[in-house]
């Protein structure tokens, strides 16, 4: 049974400040935030320090992402309800509640089925409703397709093809790119006419996405 008691409703409303403080100024993504009781996700060795802006190991090598990360990088969505969003990277389902509490539409792949079991029965305990798959993130969800918005939450040294051609006209892929220990944070937007353009949104650090390598259990 989960419980969110006021201490970690008070601990995450003075998490939710800072992050504002640090430059995230969507709202929505603030309040959603400040709804999502980011402790259910990390081991109760954590439990103490589920509010700082830190990240934490989750299992099978993977961390949970900084808040600031993931109120950054959703920011950059720029989601509006009832979007289909494809998250390359269940990773805990932190960042997946955070969508849907926003209204979207989520379809989340995790290639560690440990993850993508854990995450499962968390967001069925809080209630969140998303489509959660085990498999090759480089491959998308080609029979959902298309997508009016690509998140990935770990660092890819390319965007794949396959993730391309699932974005629809009009829509967005936020993705940490390049390798070693930093990458920047760019934006990808298609056009209605096809053509894609690209920005960068400054430096994070994640950890590397899997190339091609069989999901493991």
């Amino acid at each position: 049974m989960i419980t969110d008691s006021y201490r970690h409703k008070g601990l995450r409303k003075k998490l939710v400040d800072e992050i504002a403080a640090k430059g995230v100024t969507d709202q929505r993504v603030l309040d959603a935030m400040n709804k999502v009781p980011r402790h259910v996700f990390l081991s109760s060795a954590f439990l103490e320090f589920a509010y700082e802006n830190k990240a934490f190991q989750i299992g099978a090598g993977q961390t949970i992402s900084h808040p600031y990360t993931v109120a950054f990088q959703t920011q950059l969505l720029n989601i509006e309800p009832g979007m289909k969003v494809l998250e390359i990277g269940t990773g805990s389902g932190y960042q997946t509640s955070v969508l849907c509490e926003l209204g979207a539409k989520v379809y989340s792949i995790e290639r560690q089925k440990l993850l993508h079991e854990k995450a499962k029965d968390i967001l069925r305990e809080l209630g969140y409703k998303a489509h959660l798959t085990y498999g090759d993130g480089f491959k998308g969800m080609p029979g959902f397709a298309p997508f009016d918005r690509i998140l990935i939450t770990c660092a890819a040294p390319r965007v794949a093809e396959e993730l391309m051609i699932q974005l629809k006209p009009g829509g967005r892929i936020v993705v940490p790119f390049g390798e070693g220990e930093v990458q920047e944070m760019m934006t990808i937007d298609e056009t209605e006419s096809g053509e894609f353009i690209s920005a960068m949104h400054g430096t994070f650090s994640f950890v590397p996405m899997l190339e091609r390598r069989n999901p493991t259990g």
